[in-house]
């Protein structure tokens, strides 16, 4: 059995629109899946009353925060959408996407690359605007050679436009999604380059502020990484996720659609949104 919890459309980063990338859901087998767009649900929202026949579409966000210092993202899944708590939050981020592209843009303009601004915002157009707009703007402007650059030289983590201030604690956008009835997931926890004890304690206070999934898969990662994952799931109780992360066409890129086998038998996600 194929599921996916964890998919980007063009209402935040991804290239594909929501319809696309239902057919594709078919096309690939999947049998449950959710949109995640980062801090928006557009995109599920456009995609619920298209959903195909035999295909189960689980309402989800991927929605940004901070935990000591570091961006941490926490995917939502079967929540409310209409609920207050997710719908505030929701306003919240959105704002505080506008203030951080803002100071991206001065901090980009201080470094001779002005009109960022105005020119992510036309590249995003009705999307939620982030840093892959601004890489791509970059690049299109011959700052950089291409979206790769962008990052490694000014977008990417410790560089000049990784601006984390203005997002809010990871207690708030977990209580977000469980006040919404939904089901608060840690996305990608070896992406943020913890150590060993530091994702320890990420996972200690996210069970604490009511997380209750791990994913255990994203994307293209080892066996290893894997069965470490499933080890911290174990660890601390938590459901298993998984997902492919899936933005848009690429080589190096995941292809959509992860077998539940790769949980490993452990509590799932999955067993629960069935219910």
């Amino acid at each position: 059995m194929l599921i996916d919890f964890h998919t980007h459309t063009d209402a935040s980063d991804g290239e594909l629109s929501p319809e696309a990338l239902l057919a594709r859901a078919v096309e690939a087998g999947i049998e449950t899946f959710a949109i995640t767009d980062h801090d928006t649900i557009a995109g599920y929202l456009r995609a619920r009353s298209r959903c195909p026949q035999g295909l189960a579409l689980v309402p989800g966000v991927e929605l940004s925060c901070v935990w000591g210092g570091t961006t941490i993202h926490v995917v939502g899944l079967d929540f409310d959408p209409e609920a207050p708590a997710i719908q505030s939050m929701l306003t919240l981020l959105g704002s505080a996407r506008q203030e951080r592209a803002v100071k991206i843009a001065q901090r980009l303009s201080s470094r001779n690359m002005p009109g960022a601004l105005e020119g992510a915002q036309k590249i995003a157009g009705t999307s939620q605007i982030g840093r892959p707009h601004f890489a791509k703007w970059m690049a299109a402007q011959g700052h950089v050679a291409d979206v790769g650059a962008a990052f490694d030289k000014y977008l990417g983590q410790g560089k000049p436009g990784d601006v984390k201030t203005f997002w809010p604690a990871l207690g708030d956008a977990v209580r977000a999604i469980t006040d919404s009835g939904g089901i608060a997931v840690l996305a990608h926890p070896l992406k943020y380059k913890l150590t060993r004890m530091k994702l320890n304690a990420l996972c200690q206070d996210f069970s604490d502020s009511g997380g209750r999934g791990l994913e255990v898969v994203n994307g293209r990662q080892t066996g290893d990484e894997a069965v470490r994952l499933r080890q911290v799931a174990q660890r601390f109780g938590f459901w298993v996720s998984l997902g492919s992360d899936f933005h848009r066409d690429w080589q190096h890129g995941p292809a959509l659609g992860v077998d539940i086998a790769e949980g490993g038998g452990l509590p799932s996600v999955w067993e629960q949104v069935s219910q």
